[in-house]
């Protein structure tokens, strides 16, 4: 059996290679992974037989050879999606799973199984509920001479058990309501005799937020107008609960230390801004709402002039839903909004609301806070003989930074000339779209040396690192630090810092505060690109009988797009109305700061349906889609898709593409290129 494996292997590779045209090579084999997530469901009967079914299970596999452990020497092979059943006779065996994939690489687990034709014993179950789920409960549990365990929720009108597992393997099961339920759990060994669990447990609803929405970008304040944001000034004397006859509760919310605005059995409820406000300038409306009830929001501008008119925003629950409403979707209304004096909210259910604001695209320069100390302080790590790094008061809260917290450096006297500090970060530092670094500096001497340094914290060999000189003493200043020559593709985590770089200590204290990258060529006019396809390629596939997906040289390098190099798409004959090609990026898509994606396409006609999706690539049922259409023929031209509907906390590193979608394939060529994120 093993070796008729082998040479299915062997044939299923050569029929893969004759199916490749002289033009194509085996590439993508190299993109196929080995399989993941290997594991093994059993089943066993109840009657003393030790008749087990063992199904596989594994992640990006083909097929499975299955150990059983016992004095079976030789594995069965069996395709994924089949079972195989084996007799035992009572004891604990050692199951071995290999997973194959496609191209023949391997991935093994082992698993431990326990036959017994004993009753199950000393049974302890573990219930309680999700902390960041809503209604969601985890269930655990073990037993001696048991196998398996049912889960019976204790729900009317649900077929049970709701769920099966192997015996010490966790169960997460969520409720519709939450409630009192009786919950068994009964355990099953070999013998015809199982073991039962019964209780009453309370299940929870979370009916408030757990985790902050996401802090929003760094803008100037020309470029914002915040009714309630902690992130930038907000319109004085803005009145958050008028008597309007609502029947709404209103709660001011603290989620430690993150204001916001709860709104408890909504009908309506109005805010009273505290001046009139001209947003004529502005772009859009931004909102971030979490809920765990209400399925829609609507979103009401009232102006002096002109009344008011709304917006609808669908909802997800227990979850921040990032809300970006273009002004235009209000003046296309006939709204005024150079009056702008309240807001009405339309619902039911409860919301807690932040980060209330309009705002527009900056013109020059954005920024991106990579560190700013007000939060949960990062994990320092001194070296060279100085102090410890803290997070303290802000010495001196004036001037360009009054800001509350900032970090404290003291160069202790005799430390090493080299002597500095670093943390790390979560997300890589973003050194394709950014190409300089500010942090505000506290100096008590100026002509001081300020070394800033980013690195890999796998690979300290791979850095950057960049003098500035401070020019002020004992104030706040700001300095700029180019690292344009950081390497695209390498991993920076890691950020270092040395003050009086160069110079023993001598007890000097420095303090340091809002480490930002830079973009300083931001805005609408400059999207901020996350595949242009000069590097790298990425790993295509494409779906629908469509030709696989090759990046080329720039078909024509004229007009809006002179890059060198594109993506090629051919719609071959006959392929799927739905046919496209999708690849995974590492860094999700920011839908909390950026509403829109830009796509330059080059098409053989006008009019032709471009979809674009974006969606999670481990949950392809989290995803947001949007169609454009061409407007030209055999030129470039910039297509703008608005994904102001994606939900923020949801991570879209997957990005779909189709070209002509609804019609079937007619060998029509197609190109696209700089996909960027813009607002």
């Amino acid at each position: 059996m093993k070796k008729l494996t082998i040479i299915f292997k062997a044939l299923l590779i050569l029929l893969v290679v004759n199916a490749c045209t002289d033009e194509r090579d085996l590439d993508f084999l190299e993109a196929v992974k080995a399989p993941t997530n290997v594991a093994a469901a059993y089943n066993i009967v109840q009657d003393n037989s030790g008749l087990v079914t063992i199904t596989p299970t594994a992640e990006g596999a083909n097929s499975f050879d299955v150990y059983f452990g016992d004095d079976t020497t030789e594995p069965v092979n069996i395709e994924a999606g089949n079972n195989v059943q084996h007799t035992y006779l009572e004891g604990s065996y050692t199951v071995k799973i290999v997973a194959y994939n496609a191209k023949g690489d391997t991935t093994e687990a082992n698993q431990e199984l326990v036959v017994s034709f004993k009753a199950p014993e000393n049974v302890v179950v573990t219930l309680e509920n999700n902390i960041a789920i809503s209604k969601q409960v985890n269930i655990m549990a073990t037993a001696d001479y048991a196998t398996t365990y049912e889960f019976y929720s204790g729900e009317t009108d649900v077929t049970q058990p709701v769920a099966t597992a192997n015996i010490g393997d966790a169960i997460s099961y969520q409720y519709a309501n939450a409630g009192t339920y009786t919950i068994n759990v009964i355990v099953k060994g070999g013998a015809i005799e199982t073991t039962e669990y019964t209780v009453d447990f309370e299940v929870t609803e979370i009916l408030a937020p757990i985790s902050s929405a996401g802090t929003p970008p760094t803008r100037s304040a020309e470029n914002v107008i915040s009714i309630f944001s902690d992130a930038y000034t907000n319109v004085a004397n803005t009145d958050f609960n008028p008597n309007w006859g609502q029947q709404t509760t209103y709660t001011a919310f603290d989620l430690n230390g993150d204001a916001m605005l709860q709104y408890s059995n909504l009908n309506y409820q109005g805010i009273q801004i505290g001046a009139t406000q001209d947003v004529s300038s502005m772009e859009f409306l931004h909102l971030d709402v979490w809920t765990a009830d209400a399925t829609e929001l609507e979103t009401y501008l009232i102006s002096i002039a002109s009344g008011e008119k709304f917006i609808k925003s669908t909802l997800t629950k227990d979850a921040w839903t990032s809300i970006n409403i273009p002004i235009s979707e209000f003046t296309d209304q006939g709204l005024s909004v150079q009056d702008i004096h309240q807001f009405k909210f339309v619902g039911a259910g409860s919301v807690f609301i932040d980060n209330l604001y309009f705002y527009k695209a900056p013109s020059g320069t954005v920024s991106t806070t990579i560190e700013d100390f007000e939060g949960t302080a990062p994990v320092f790590t001194d070296f060279g003989n100085i102090a410890p790094i803290e997070v303290v008061d802000n010495p001196s809260a004036t001037g360009i930074n009054t800001t509350n917290k900032v970090a404290k450096f003291v160069k202790t006297s005799n430390a090493e000339t080299w002597a500095g500090a670093f943390f790390d970060v979560a997300a890589p530092l973003d050194v394709v779209n950014n190409n300089k670094i500010t942090i505000k500096t506290w100096s008590p001497k100026s002509g001081a040396t300020v070394r800033f340094k980013i690195e890999n914290a796998s690979d300290n060999t791979q850095f950057v690192e960049v003098d500035a000189i401070t020019t002020t003493t004992n104030a706040w200043e700001e300095l700029t630090f180019d690292i344009s020559s950081a390497v695209a593709g390498v991993t920076y985590n890691r950020v270092v810092i040395f003050f009086d770089f160069g110079n023993v200590g001598d007890d000097a204290v420095y303090y340091y505060d809002e480490i930002n990258l830079v973009n300083e060529s931001a805005g609408s006019s400059a999207p901020v690109l996350f595949q242009d396809f000069e590097g790298t390629t990425p790993v295509f596939t494409d779906f629908g009988n469509i030709a696989p997906i090759e990046v080329v040289d720039n078909p024509n390098a004229t007009g809006v797009n002179t890059t060198s190099k594109a993506a090629k798409f051919v719609k071959t004959a006959n392929a799927e109305t739905w046919a496209g090609a999708f690849f995974d990026i590492s860094s999700p898509i920011d839908v909390v700061n950026y509403s829109k994606v830009v796509v330059k396409t080059y098409s053989p006609k006008s009019g032709v349906t471009v979809r674009f999706k974006m969606e999670n690539a481990a949950d392809g049922a989290q995803f947001v889609e949007v169609d454009a259409t061409t407007s030209k023929v055999n030129e470039w031209e910039e297509l703008t898709f608005d994904i102001s509907e994606a939900v923020a906390g949801t991570t879209y590193d997957r990005i779909v593409i189709f070209f002509d979608f609804g019609n079937t394939g007619d060998d029509a060529v197609y190109y696209y290129d700089e996909l960027g994120v813009t607002n």
